[in-house]
């Protein structure tokens, strides 16, 4: 998820008048469509690029055969290393950046975070085959959508919980660089099933996030970056509950 502050901390004009307009909601409505519009369009192009790698040249520049003692492994090449690891910046400067950045250049630096995930993840293609990898696709799809419509449809305040689930991130991120080293099945199972539901409460909890940044952002010159960062939120989300599904549900390739 992406690095901004929660709004349902402070208070915002909206909140504490107490009114809400058909104004409001309707830019409301056109303010969320536009985040789930730009998420979308975001999972689309990793999912093309993805794909497209895989099924050409371009995933050799990236990725080689390496020996290890566990059997024949693609790693990554420098070029791959390169690809792999601009995301990380990539998000890095958007989630710190975005008060000195322009609108302009978030869209631009979003696109080219999908796009270069898109180009990292193209390996899947080689260790799962299609028909899971579709499967798993839309019912992450399905289970996406109806944990953001709880988000916004809900009057509980999810604000705690979130607190809880970062906490979990963060428990989740060392777990996975401490079985690096330690190769565990079972530790492995257990990171897939954690992040399973760590991103599916995160899914509900970001859009509720995003819903009520509105009321901050609603009609100003910060709407324009809300929304790219909203998206990236979600963006952050879906894969990562796709990943953690797919590792769970995916059927190797023959």
């Amino acid at each position: 998820m992406a690095n901004w502050s929660d709004p349902r901390t402070s208070a915002a004009p909206y909140a504490t008048s107490g009114t809400r307009t058909d104004a409001y909601d309707a830019g409301l409505r056109s303010y969320m469509l536009s985040v789930y519009n730009y998420m979308l369009s975001g999972v689309l192009l990793t999912a093309i690029i993805a794909l497209v790698v895989s099924q050409t040249s371009l995933i050799e520049y990236l990725f080689t055969v390496q020996q290890t003692s566990r059997g024949a492994t693609l790693g990554p090449s420098m070029l791959g290393w390169v690809v792999m690891l601009s995301p990380l910046a990539i998000v890095l400067v958007m989630s710190f950046g975005q008060a000195r950045l322009s609108t302009s250049t978030l869209q631009m630096l979003f696109w080219a975070y999908a796009g270069l995930l898109g180009a990292s993840l193209s390996t899947i293609f080689l260790q799962y085959s299609g028909t899971s990898i579709a499967q798993v696709f839309f019912g992450t799809a399905a289970g996406f959508g109806a944990l953001s419509l709880y988000g916004y449809t809900t009057k509980k305040d999810l604000s705690g919980f979130g607190t809880f689930l970062i906490m979990g991130l963060v428990g989740l991120i060392v777990a996975s660089i401490v079985n690096l080293f330690l190769q565990s099945g079972v530790m492995s199972l257990v990171i897939s099933v954690l992040g399973v539901l760590i991103f599916a409460g995160l899914t509900a909890y970001d859009t509720q996030k995003i819903k009520s940044m509105y009321a901050y952002v609603g009609g100003t010159d910060m709407q324009g970056k809300a929304v790219i960062m909203g998206a990236l939120t979600l963006y952050l989300d879906f894969i990562n509950m796709f990943l953690f599904l797919l590792r769970l549900f995916g059927s190797a390739r023959d």
